[in-house]
């Protein structure tokens, strides 16, 4: 069987964590009349959804059957809307931020400390980190801080 190569748009929809996991699941007509609706956009599909509970009244019951989603999630996607607008349709980066125990001086510090000492391994600075900032950090998120400090000043 020859494998089949997803076509550009899926591509860039799961890239952007815009994929709708059960493009199938929709059974609104509109996103099988009109080439315009995609059920695979994620985005679309949820606003449509809200668009239909809003403007035309449907019900949330009946409007998140249709659009293959449940109603925690009508409900979820609403609050997102009312607060960013379309943006709060859109995914969201999780977790931390930024560097919460790497931060700049941290890996500032452990720069200068390989100046004066280049042979340590990232264990060894990991217990550095201890001593110094009383921080515990795992030896492999200092390599990917300092290879990331690297790749920048490059």
């Amino acid at each position: 069987m020859p494998k089949q190569h997803p076509d550009p748009k899926s591509t860039l929809l799961k890239t952007d964590g815009l994929l709708n996991p059960h493009p199938e699941t929709v059974t609104d007509p509109l996103f099988h009349t009109n080439a315009f609706f995609d059920a695979r956009d994620l985005a679309q599909v949820k606003y449509e959804m809200l668009r239909r509970v809003s403007d035309e009244g449907q019900s949330k019951a009946v409007a998140a059957q249709a659009f293959g989603l449940s109603r925690p999630t009508l409900y979820q996607a609403q609050r997102a809307f009312n607060q960013h607008g379309l943006a709060g349709l859109l995914p969201r980066k999780r977790g931390p931020k930024d560097a919460h125990k790497l931060s700049a001086k941290v890996v500032a510090a452990l720069e200068q400390q390989l100046t004066k000492d280049p042979k340590p391994g990232a264990a060894e600075l990991a217990q550095w980190l201890a001593r110094r900032f009383g921080l515990s950090v795992h030896p492999r998120s200092i390599q990917r801080a300092l290879e990331r400090k690297k790749k920048r000043q490059a």
